[in-house]
């Protein structure tokens, strides 16, 4: 089967998709009647995981859409210790660390940035600052981000 990748998405649970049409055979009627067999695209959505890239194929100008609004960072509330009140800890969300604390969302890049910025506090496991750093704004997938 043939298949056109047409462009790569990033849903709000942070999983990559890719949108291809599949070439399938299809019926087509003429106008006298007669009926053929032609190929015609099919619109699907396709894992991440299951696209195997052609080798020495160029996808840098395949459209991609949603790479900033995957939210693969979790911010905790947390309270400190001594008397430091509620702040905010910054943690990748496959980070076992993250569970737990008084408030959890997940947020974007952009957000985790910020945090990043504002409290400078990160986490000894899974490193957010390490990851984030340098991180472009709309990574390939299968990155971190």
């Amino acid at each position: 089967m043939d298949v056109i990748v047409t462009a790569r998405r990033r849903t709000a649970d942070g999983a990559w998709w890719y949108e291809c049409e599949a070439i399938m055979p299809v019926r087509y009627v003429s106008e006298d009647g007669t009926t053929e067999q032609k190929a015609g695209p099919t619109p699907i959505s396709v894992h991440a995981d299951c696209i195997t890239p052609i080798p020495g194929e160029d996808y840098r100008a395949v459209p991609t859409v949603g790479a900033e609004e995957g939210r693969q960072w979790v911010a905790v509330q947390t309270r400190g210790t001594r008397g430091r009140g509620l702040w905010w800890a910054l943690h990748h969300r496959t980070c076992w660390s993250a569970r737990g604390g008084w408030q959890a969302r997940r947020i974007t890049a952009a957000e985790a940035r910020d945090l990043l910025a504002a409290s400078g506090w990160v986490c000894d496991m899974c490193r957010p600052d390490a990851l984030l750093d340098g991180q472009a704004l709309s990574p390939e997938p299968g990155s971190q981000e």
